[in-house]
C-alpha cells in the first residue's frame, strides 16, 4: 500500500506526508480542501454545534478499521481566512485524522505537531 495525496493541494503535500510518517501511517488516501469562511462556519455548526468559523476541521473515515482496498483516512478542511499558518493547519488536521485529539490526550498530539513543524522548518 502507499499514500495517496492527489487530493491535497501541492503546496501542502510535504506537510501532510511528513505528518503521516511521524504518526506511523504508511498507507491510505486523504484530502485537504480549502474553503470559505461561510463554508467552515456551516461545517462547524453541523458537526460541532458551534456557530462560528474556525481554522481547520477533520473528518476521519476508516479509523482503526480493517478495510478491503486502500484505506480512506478522511478529509481535512481548512479556512485560509482563519488560518495564520497553512502548513501548521495541515499538520494539525492530519494528526486528527490519525486518531489524535489534543482535547483528550496528555499533550501527545501537540508534541507530535511541534515535532513535525520542527522537521519541516529544518528542511528549509
Amino acid at each position: 500500500m502507499t499514500l495517496d495525496l492527489t487530493d491535497v493541494p501541492s503546496a501542502l503535500r510535504v506537510a501532510a506526508e511528513a505528518t503521516l510518517r511521524v504518526a506511523g501511517v504508511g498507507d491510505g488516501h486523504l484530502s485537504v480542501e480549502l474553503v470559505s469562511e461561510d463554508r467552515i462556519r456551516e461545517l462547524n455548526r453541523e458537526h460541532r454545534a458551534l456557530d462560528e468559523p474556525t481554522d481547520v476541521l477533520s473528518f476521519p473515515i476508516d479509523q482503526d478499521e480493517e478495510v478491503a482496498g486502500p484505506r480512506e483516512l478522511g478529509d481535512v478542511v481548512i479556512c485560509p481566512a482563519h488560518t495564520q499558518d497553512m502548513t501548521e493547519a495541515t499538520v494539525h488536521g492530519v494528526l486528527h485524522l490519525c486518531g489524535h485529539d489534543h482535547e483528550s490526550d496528555s499533550g501527545e498530539m501537540l508534541r507530535l505537531q511541534a515535532r513535525v513543524m520542527h522537521e519541516l522548518t529544518a528542511r528549509d
